[in-house]
């Protein structure tokens, strides 16, 4: 009667790690799906993919221009905001191209370089504008992104989803699922051990 306590509570003990990397590698399938789905084809469709150095020629602030955060949006997403124009000298082809801060701001506005967050402060959004104008009149030359393919003659800042980002987003669900397989592995071998010493 004793010896069925100890037993009893072994196998409860297995099943529950078993249910825990069973439910460690579900979780880690559906992060890589919902990794593929989300941040994958943002990167993929990305054509700025070489580094290079650009230098700045010049940096005007253009008068208001209205904006919308999203395509068919309502008339109060639309918002009124300096448009800052950043000239740049590629330095991998000499070419005179214009600077935009990532791949969402050409897609949300062709015509600045930076798209403001949308701000009910209008000072505040001039401010930080005239802040960044002034920051690239101060440093000239700094790394950026352009399109070796030459599809796109503008470039880019930095990248919404780098090869450094998109290996960390992968990184979290990999550790998850080789955590979730190595108690599969060990509950499996303990199984085998038990039956092994009830066998001898």
């Amino acid at each position: 009667m004793l010896g069925k306590k100890p037993v009893t509570a072994q196998k409860r003990g297995e099943t529950r790690a078993l249910c825990l990397g069973l439910g460690m590698v579900a979780c880690s399938m559906m992060m890589y799906f919902f990794i593929g789905i989300t941040i994958v084809p943002f990167y993929t469709k990305s054509v700025w993919t070489t580094e290079t150095v650009c230098k700045v020629l010049k940096a005007n602030i253009k008068d208001k221009v209205l904006c919308s955060n999203s395509e068919g949006s309502e008339d109060e997403d639309i918002f009124p905001y300096p448009c800052l124009q950043v000239w740049v000298n590629l330095t991998a082809s000499g070419q005179e191209v214009m600077l935009y801060q990532t791949e969402d701001t050409l897609e949300k506005n062709p015509k600045c370089s930076y798209v403001p967050g949308k701000s009910e402060n209008s000072k505040e959004v001039k401010a930080l504008i005239e802040t960044i104008a002034s920051n690239f009149k101060k440093y000239q030359t700094f790394p950026c992104y352009y399109d070796p393919g030459g599809t796109q003659t503008s470039v880019i800042l930095s990248r919404l989803y780098p090869p450094k980002g998109l290996l960390f987003a992968f990184l979290w669900p990999t550790l998850l699922f080789i955590g979730g397989c190595l108690i599969i592995i060990l509950v499996k071998i303990s199984q085998y051990v038990s039956v092994l010493s009830a066998w001898q």
